[in-house]
């Protein structure tokens, strides 16, 4: 039995997970802006840190997929999580919809911080080397490098300007305090550098379920921008290829996790094709 000849037995517009997803995502959303007006960035506390960040905790794999950047970016991702999840879950149950939908999440969290870990650790040997081997060339040379001018949180700027002030006023009266204090802005410096990439929002899961969806039911006509009528097989294609492009692309100021869509993509696929081989004498998992 193929992907198209199967149909569930009796649709659900809102089945139960899709339900709860939506639900769950739209507390925290409500959650975050409400303690945005406390002084509580709950981004920044359940949002994905990088795993050797200071501000990185475990639980973060799972709360990083409910949290969201800003109104539209949560509206899409639930349009998209009812508008391709409902199918999913009414063909698939409630039980290996979720799973799935975890998994890829998962799965586009370690794709990103995959290629987050190529692009940081140049930046976090030059802060170690100047750790070991401090002087005023060598300050001069980090401050004036690529390393150094890649970062640039509202955090890291107010640490450098306090470091500057407290710097060229030690610098003539004591240049052995001078370069000790540069040390220990750097140590705050490789911190904050650390902690600065954090990923939020359920993009990743829900490329997982465009992917699902494109096999489950790949002639279904989807329409782009709600009026250019796609197939849902060459939709995913199309999107993935454009999702490609755009991580090797890294245009400045571009803050999309790509590689996070594509690796939700990949996982997506990879566990289709497991569950497929796995369980290849049961229609019920086509």
């Amino acid at each position: 039995m193929n992907y198209e000849q199967y149909r569930p037995r009796r649709f659900n517009l809102l089945p139960e997970v899709v339900k709860n997803l939506l639900i769950i995502n739209g507390i925290m959303f409500l959650a975050l802006v409400v303690m945005q007006q406390q002084g509580v960035d709950l981004n920044d506390l359940l949002g994905l840190h990088y795993f050797e960040a200071e501000k990185f905790n475990a639980y973060q794999f799972i709360t990083y997929m409910f949290m969201h950047g800003s109104f539209m970016h949560i509206l899409f991702n639930m349009f998209a999580v009812w508008m391709f999840g409902a199918a999913i879950e009414n063909v698939w149950g409630g039980r290996r919809f979720l799973t799935y939908y975890i998994i890829t999440g998962l799965g586009a969290a370690l794709a990103h911080y995959g290629i987050v870990y190529f692009e940081i650790q140049p930046a976090i040997a030059q802060f170690d080397s100047y750790i070991a081997n401090p002087g005023l060339e060598e300050l001069h040379t980090l401050l004036s490098s690529d390393a150094f001018r890649s970062f640039s949180s509202a955090e890291m700027i107010d640490h450098y300007n306090a470091f500057r002030r407290e710097f060229n006023l030690l610098v003539n009266q004591d240049l052995n305090a001078a370069i000790n204090l540069s040390v220990d802005y750097v140590k705050q410096l490789k911190v904050d550098a650390l902690n600065a990439p954090v990923v939020v929002g359920a993009s990743g899961a829900v490329f997982g379920l465009l992917l699902a969806y494109g096999m489950l039911y790949p002639n279904s006509v989807i329409y782009l921008y709600f009026a250019i009528p796609i197939k849902a097989k060459y939709f995913v294609i199309l999107y993935g290829a454009l999702e490609l492009f755009s991580g090797i692309a890294n245009v400045p100021g571009d803050n999309v996790a790509h590689f996070a869509h594509l690796g939700g993509l990949v996982t997506g696929f990879i566990l289709i094709m497991y569950w497929k081989q796995k369980h290849s004498n049961r229609t019920d998992y086509y």
